[in-house]
């Protein structure tokens, strides 16, 4: 009984045995007639051995040479505006009028008792010389004739604070009260800015501070205004580097006679700083920036095939859609410039014959 058994179960895995060999003999007989794919089709670019003119490149932004928040010292309610909303004022320029009238009768006071106490002061003064009133006498004529001349200079200085007036010459905003309106002391009534000429605030790494100067040449690009370069100069280096970026804070002046440029705006800056330097360059296309570090493609001969491998390298300033190389690759190397994201390392490429789109475009 245990022979048949053991005879059935060897039959039984002689017959599944071969059923198993049939079926892997056939998957491998067809995944021999599938076709490998072709070579993924990318750009490519070579790199280049430039001359970049010695140059410095920055990002800021441009502020007033002045600038406030108009306001009141003193409450009071708005007698009268004398302004519009973007007006250009001249410096002292009235702007608007608290109401005084009060304050003016109250002055009439004043003046009154500052007459009476002069009067009194000369009266004491005659009365002194022959001794009908004594010097402690005249010396409280003297200082109650100081004290209500005080009074009077305080009454008209409120007054005054009350006729709101540009403290320099620039440009209004947007009026932010309304005739009839009380204002509180403090109360914002309208920004006022100067725009000619303009600041432009920057920052660059302290390993640059051996090439700025005050009255250095700057050049300043703005997307408002594109393909236009605004120049100017350098009037200010901050005295210390910032512990924090490490970087040295540093300030242009433009003269914006047009008043096109207004602050707030982000700028393009571009600093000359010596001879031209020869440097390593390729299309900003190639390059796949990543938190861990910068990489490309490099293309690579393999027998009468080429693949890709990727390769770390270090960038530098960045100038009309290329990028310079610091270290990583040599002059004449190839790199793919497009169609890096279905590639990985040692897959076969094939080099389309046109540029890649961006390289199309500069003709590059």
């Amino acid at each position: 009984m245990i022979k048949r058994i053991l005879i059935v179960l060897l039959l039984t895995l002689v017959i599944l045995g071969g059923l198993f060999g049939f079926k892997f003999y056939q998957i491998r007989q067809a995944e021999s007639l599938v076709k490998p794919p072709p070579p993924a089709v990318v750009a490519a670019a070579t790199v280049k051995d430039e001359q970049w003119p010695s140059a410095l490149t920055a990002v800021g932004s441009f502020s007033p040479v002045a600038g406030v928040n108009v306001s009141n010292e003193v409450i009071g309610k708005i007698k009268a505006l004398h302004f519009q909303s973007g007006q250009s004022v001249a410096a002292g320029q009235l702007l608007l009028e608290l109401d005084a009238e009060t304050d003016r009768a109250e002055l009439e006071g004043l003046q009154a008792e500052l007459q009476l106490a002069k009067v009194r002061l000369q009266r004491s003064e005659k009365m002194l010389e022959k001794k009908y009133v004594s010097q402690a006498d005249y010396d409280q004529h003297a200082a109650q004739l100081q004290q209500a001349a005080a009074a009077v200079q305080a009454k008209r200085t409120r007054i005054d604070k009350k006729m709101i007036r540009a403290p320099f010459a620039g440009e209004l905003g947007i009026r932010q009260i309304n005739l009839g309106q009380y204002l509180g002391e403090g109360a914002a009534i309208v920004s006022l800015q100067q725009l000619a000429p303009i600041h432009l605030d920057f920052t660059l790494p302290e390993r640059h501070i051996s090439q700025l100067a005050k009255n250095q040449a700057i050049a300043a690009t703005v997307q408002a205004y594109p393909g236009e370069v605004f120049t100017g100069k350098i009037v200010a280096l901050n005295p210390g580097v910032e512990q924090d970026t490490r970087s040295l804070k540093v300030r242009a002046k433009l003269d914006n006679k047009d008043k096109r440029l207004r602050p707030g705006m982000f700028a393009q800056v571009r600093i000359e700083s010596g001879n031209p330097r020869p440097v390593l360059t390729l299309p900003d296309t190639a390059i796949s920036y990543n938190p861990y570090g910068n990489s490309v493609f490099l293309i690579e001969p393999n027998g009468q095939d080429l693949t890709v491998q990727s390769r770390q390298v270090v960038t530098g300033q960045s100038r009309e859609g290329r990028v310079e190389i610091v270290s990583g690759l040599q002059a004449g190397d190839r790199v793919v410039s497009a169609g890096q994201v279905k590639l990985r390392n040692g897959m076969p490429v094939t080099i389309d014959a046109r540029p890649a789109p961006g390289e199309r475009e500069t003709g590059q």
